[in-house]
């Protein structure tokens, strides 16, 4: 809990929390535009360098769980101090990185480092402020949370192409000095010892479902799925963790997590909300970019600039929240923010390579709208009803189904991408008969199917066109995944009212 010291200075504490959990977020999008930078840069095929991206993802969340215990073990302030200090350096060998194996061990220390950075953030300012200034708290919070993955493509690009792509990396170096002077300097001493003695079996079950799991996602597309023996081996060992973790955490006595946070209606629908949240839209920001400078021909610069109303449109959303929620309640504008980021993805299934960057802004504004809409109001509505000794294990599981939900998005939709666009080339070319008069008169002279080097320039051409029919296949789906989640809605209760300090918004 905060101490008299820590609610004084809660101010300066928030803006230190919110550039840790500023440079946390950033670091899961920034690399995003500088991947093809990267991959010449380190020799890395496309199926290798994405680890860059999941290395980090895997690494935080199989450590946000344990940050919980670590944190009420040695204190939340000499945890966010260590978490920031390893955190920063390890950006700092990312940005030296010369491979690739070196560059995904130390974004695997970025992951382990930063796993408790934003978790244990929202749970600080959750103590900080009365319930009644939740909603407004929470808005703030969400603003550095999304805004982190939204601006990271924008000053990525206009790091990779002013510096190079090392920079989006050393950018981290005085987030994190000044979040450490922070956090040093107003910050209540917190001396920890206070935790149920900890959880080998869960942790460890915990452990090998996750990294089993991510392990199958990545490593399917290039290992024929379940023709592998690697993947079914994988697959097992997912489910015995699994099963190990669901039966141990029911029977045994001292649970990894508190077993009362199962039965908060309020929570568990915000964490499975949350869930589907990363699948949906966090995994398409990682997919705009490639699509922008592998089909489109966008520099890294200018398809920065291109995604940058997204986070004009979170930035918007986020000032309006409080007041839309105590107008109209926090459900009704989860609701409203889920179809807004439905609209959007069903308009992205709609790019063609003709279009201009206008297309790109307008759906990108639409969707950074919609998830502005649905992440404070979700925080509100999870932590709404929960009991305050349960907020840092709840921040905790709330974080990580967040986390895993990117990082099987990001997996699952590059599978798909590939396989989609594979099919789409196959049933372009099936089209493509050489001596046919049609094709002859409406293709260019220079993609002369009768010719070996016009063969090679239609395939290429023909390999383009069905990589963006794969990309919009994705976005439609990712669409119709989007209203799926609307029922979840109706899980999560309105709080009853309560008094003074203690009062909630309605809804």
């Amino acid at each position: 809990m905060a101490t008299a010291q820590d609610i004084k200075n809660r101010i300066p504490i928030t803006g230190a929390l919110m550039l840790a959990t500023l440079m946390n977020t950033l670091d899961s999008t920034i690399a995003n535009v500088a991947l093809p930078h990267i991959q010449g840069s380190v020799s890395a095929a496309q199926d290798q360098i994405t680890w860059v991206l999941t290395s980090y993802i895997i690494a935080t969340a199989i450590m946000i769980p344990l940050s919980g215990w670590l944190s009420q073990r040695i204190g939340r302030k000499r945890m966010f101090q260590f978490s920031i200090v390893g955190f920063t350096v390890a950006s700092m060998l990312c940005g030296m990185a010369t491979s690739l194996p070196e560059i995904v061990i130390y974004r695997l220390i970025q992951g382990i480092a930063g796993a408790s950075l934003m978790p244990l953030s929202q749970a600080v300012m959750l103590d900080l402020y009365p319930q009644r200034l939740i909603p407004r708290v929470m808005s703030l919070w969400s603003a550095a949370v999304i805004l982190g993955p939204v601006l990271g493509p924008t000053l990525g690009g206009w790091l990779t192409e002013t510096l190079n792509w090392r920079w989006v990396f050393y950018i981290n170096l005085p987030i994190g000095i000044l979040a450490f002077l922070g956090i040093q300097a107003f910050m209540a001493d917190d001396a920890g010892g206070r935790q149920r003695p900890f959880d080998f079996l869960g942790f460890g079950s915990l452990v090998l479902f996750v990294g089993s799991f991510q392990l199958m996602l990545d490593r399917g597309p290039s290992q024929d799925w379940l023709d592998s023996r690697e993947i079914l081996i994988e697959g097992a060992v997912m489910l015995a963790g699994l099963y190990v973790f669901i039966t141990h955490s029911v029977t045994t006595r001292n649970p990894f997590f508190h077993r009362d946070l199962s039965r908060d209606a309020n929570f568990v629908g915000s964490a499975v909300f949350g869930f589907f949240i990363g699948i949906v839209l966090f995994s398409s920001s990682a997919l705009l970019p490639l699509l922008m400078q592998n089909l489109l021909g966008y520099s890294a610069l200018e398809s920065g600039w291109a995604s940058m109303p997204r986070g004009l449109g979170s930035l918007l959303a986020f000032l309006a929240v409080p007041f839309l929620v105590s107008r109209f309640g926090a459900r009704q504008v989860l609701a409203v923010g889920v179809l807004i980021s439905a609209y959007s993805l069903w308009e992205m299934s709609h790019f063609d390579l003709t279009m201009t960057a206008g297309p790109i802004k307008v759906t990108g504004f639409l969707q950074g709208v919609g998830t502005g809409l649905m992440f404070a109001p979700l925080s509100t509505l999870g932590y709404a009803t929960l009991a305050p000794q349960h907020r840092t294990e709840g921040t905790i599981i709330a974080t990580m189904a967040r986390t895993l939900g990117s990082s099987v998005g990001i997996s699952v939709i590059q599978a798909l991408l590939i396989n989609n666009s594979a099919l789409a080339h196959a049933r372009l070319t099936e089209r493509i008969i050489p001596g046919d008069l049609l094709i002859t008169d409406v293709l260019p002279s220079m993609m002369d199917p009768s010719t070996s080097i016009g063969l090679q320039m239609l395939n290429a051409e023909v390999t383009r066109q069905g990589a963006m029919v794969g990309y919009d296949n994705i976005f439609g789906w990712m669409a119709v995944a989007a209203l799926l989640m609307l029922p979840m809605v109706l899980i999560m209760k309105s709080p009853p009212p309560q008094k003074a300090d203690h009062e909630v918004v309605p809804d």
